[in-house]
């Protein structure tokens, strides 16, 4: 033997020695989370640590004496997702402890396409979609809002913090899991041959990741003219993929569908097996829904993925009519005329007009007081942009009904120009011409 072939027999020598040692020292202790099958170790047991090995990604532990099988070995490779590492046995025990509710407990959904979220909340972001059949391991039951079920009404269950067989940990709700111990089942498996040739859709995945608002909401985003009464009915289509109901919810029509799975039906299109619900994602922000009438009719409906939430949006027109508000209050807040009294605003958004005389019964009833409330919610036609700043609802509160009149303003250095408005002239929100018979106050702001 040559001195080359000597220098590369210590080499591999000295390598081996190595090993053996590194594996003979405790660097920790583990907390398994979830079960090992060959060799079978169970999950919760505390298990000394030798190697951590970030290139294959596992650590290599050590086997409680008491679960060694006859001529088996006493050390196991462990997934590091699977283990909870700790420097010492004391707080791998403390966190055994801890886990002991739950070391046994796994979970089947029984659902397809369930999604496990960041988050105890339905509309947290979701980070997981589960396989009808796939078994994730509970790692412990924590507070959070339930799912809403079709009637309105919470789902039963609870929020469970879980482990993927792939190392994603999350939270899913348990109305739609089977919860069983280990000692009591078998540990089911999922096999790549079980799975056969299912793929995560990633179409599929885009509809359940965002909120599918009604098309009209688009509309008013669009037009910058927010109907927050509209806005605050959450008009939308729900897949349901936590509870197996998928819901729309529209004025004129609420349904629901009561589904074991969803299924592609063609490219970007699914269908909700069991009923006559059909999907299809026509872009990334608009999703058809059909479904059919009467054995024959096929309805549909067109639902959006809005650029912000419904809440930030209603907050955004809340803000505008606010900002609206104060430019006439700080050119007043009290204006008078000599002919039509004077008109108050209070910084709360009350008003108060006193000396209308003049304007019963044309404008006013005469039961009026003059008290009550001022809304920014109309907007403008562009024909009266040029000649009007924009327009306002006035709600007395001292008139049991009909006590809603509608105007449009102008202001100026001097004061505040009212011109009342029929209902007749209003579409949706907008004030889209001016009455046929106009009546004109003007207001001088108080010089006090």
């Amino acid at each position: 033997m040559n001195l080359k072939q000597n220098s590369l027999t210590l080499i591999i020598l000295i390598f081996s020695v190595l090993a053996l040692s590194s594996c003979s020292k405790v660097i920790g202790y583990g907390v398994l989370l979830w079960s090992v099958e060959d060799p079978p170790v169970l999950s919760g047991s505390v298990l000394p640590v030798y190697v951590k090995s970030n290139i294959e990604k596992v650590w290599i532990a050590g086997i409680p004496s008491s679960q060694i099988i006859e001529d088996g070995p006493d050390k196991v490779e462990i997934p590091l997702f699977q283990l909870d590492f700790f420097n010492n046995k004391r707080k791998a025990e403390a966190r055994a402890a801890e886990f002991a509710e739950y070391a046994h407990t796994y979970a089947e959904n029984l659902l397809d396409a369930l999604p496990i979220r960041d988050n105890t909340d339905n509309n947290a972001r979701r980070v997981y979609r589960l396989r009808l059949g796939e078994i994730v391991k509970v790692l412990n039951r924590v507070d959070g809002n339930p799912p809403i079920s079709g009637s309105g009404d919470p789902l039963p269950g609870d929020w469970l913090r879980v482990l993927t067989s792939d190392g994603i940990i999350g939270y899913c709700f348990s109305y739609r899991l089977r919860l069983y111990d280990q000692n009591e089942d078998s540990v089911m498996q999922i096999t790549d041959a079980e799975q056969g040739e299912e793929k995560n859709d990633a179409n599929l995945d885009l509809i359940f990741s965002n909120v599918w608002s009604a098309e009209a909401y688009q509309k008013m985003v669009n037009s910058n003219k927010i109907n927050i009464q509209l806005m605050e009915k959450n008009y939308r289509f729900d897949p349901g993929q936590e509870t197996g109901v998928a819901r729309i919810i529209l004025p004129d029509i609420e349904r629901q569908f009561r589904y074991q799975k969803i299924s592609s039906d063609g490219n970007r299109a699914w269908i909700f097996e069991g009923t006559d619900l059909r999907m299809i994602l026509t872009s990334s922000t608009t999703l058809t829904v059909q479904y059919t009438e009467g054995g024959s009719a096929r309805r549909n409906f067109n639902f959006v993925n809005l650029p912000s939430t419904v809440r930030s949006i209603i907050l955004q027109e809340n803000a505008r009519r606010e900002s609206q508000f104060r430019a006439i209050f700080n050119q007043g807040p009290a204006f008078s005329s000599t002919t039509y009294g004077t008109l108050t605003l209070i910084s709360t958004g009350n008003f108060t007009w006193t000396g209308f005389d003049l304007l019963v019964p044309q404008v006013f009833p005469e039961e009026t007081k003059g008290v009550g409330r001022i809304n920014m919610d109309l907007h403008i036609d562009e024909s009266l942009q040029g000649n009007f700043t924009g327009a306002f609802t006035l709600v007395f509160s001292d008139i049991r009904t009909n006590n809603t009149f509608y105007f449009i303003y102008a202001i100026d250095n001097q004061g505040l120009r009212l011109e009342a408005v029929p209902a007749s002239c209003i579409e949706d929100i907008t004030v889209v011409r001016r009455s046929p018979s106009p009546m004109n106050f003007y207001f001088f702001k108080n010089s006090e």
